[in-house]
Formats: C-alpha cells, sequence, structure tokens
C-alpha cells in the first residue's frame, strides 16, 4: 500500500457498476462512515440476516475499521449487529476467500419484519489505530485465508 493510500474503501468486484456508493462522513465531527445495504432485503423478526455492503476497505497494518449500528436502525427498527461491534481486520482485505467484501450481521429484535432498500444506510464503519501487547508474535508465518471467523484457522 502506498503511502497516499491510507485508508478508505473500495467497491468489490462482484458489485462493480451496480451503484454503490463509497462511505462518507455526513459531518466534519462525525466519527462513521455510513455504510449502505447493497440489495434490498428483510429481516425477519427473531432472526440473523447477513446484510451485503459491496464494499471492501483497505487500513493500515495496524488499524482496524469498527463497524456500529446506526442509532436509528437501532431505535427506530430494532436493529443490532449480532456481535454487537463488527471488527473489520487490515487483512481482510483482497484476502481470497471473498475479497475483503464487508457484511452487516443485523439481528432484529422486534416483533415484524424489517425491510431494507438498496441504498439504505443501515451501520457506520470507523477506523481505529490499535497498540499491540511487547509478547505479540502474531503475524509471522500466519496469512489470512477466509472470510468471517478466519483468524487462527489451521
Amino acid at each position: 500500500m502506498t503511502a497516499e493510500r491510507m485508508r478508505g474503501f473500495e467497491v468489490v468486484s462482484d458489485y462493480e457498476g451496480q451503484g454503490i456508493r463509497l462511505p462518507e462522513r455526513k459531518t466534519a465531527s462525525s466519527a462513521g462512515y455510513d455504510l449502505e445495504a447493497a440489495v434490498g432485503c428483510i429481516v425477519p423478526p427473531g432472526e440473523l440476516t447477513l446484510v451485503p455492503t459491496g464494499l471492501k476497505a483497505y487500513m493500515q497494518p495496524d488499524e482496524v475499521l469498527s463497524i456500529h449500528i446506526r442509532s436509528s436502525m437501532a431505535v427506530r427498527q430494532k436493529l443490532v449487529l449480532m456481535n454487537s461491534v463488527g471488527v473489520v481486520d487490515a487483512d481482510y482485505y483482497n484476502n481470497p476467500d471473498n475479497e475483503g467484501h464487508i457484511f452487516i450481521a443485523v439481528w432484529n429484535r422486534g416483533q415484524e419484519p424489517v425491510a431494507l432498500k438498496k441504498g439504505e444506510r443501515i451501520a457506520q464503519g470507523i477506523f481505529i489505530r490499535y497498540l499491540t501487547a511487547d509478547a505479540d508474535k502474531a503475524g509471522q508465518g500466519a496469512e489470512r485465508l477466509g472470510g468471517f471467523g478466519s483468524t487462527g484457522q489451521k
């Protein structure tokens, strides 16, 4: 990655030409980049739905993209992230399993189905720099080879 490309978003190849918008911050003090649904879908009550964004994120090796549900989705639609906060690691970008495609794992806590429209803002991503412990050995020969739950797999 060049110094000119520090962090950002790209459309994954399967969604090129399908009107996917790159995430934006809406105000100067907004921390999060709004992530939209790449397709329309229904989230049944009490169920998990993986909503594709059509996006991948690139960042520096000591950064992570933290995914959070938009407050309007939580309050009005009763949607939460299945894992509370999503974590997109730097080495998820362009991984061989799914090109680093970011999905939003939403769970409907309500009693009614929730219809999400293509292009609807459902989550926000916040780039965060993190620290590691002195004796950390991660990265010494380990390479990500998959998508969801792939870290630590042999």
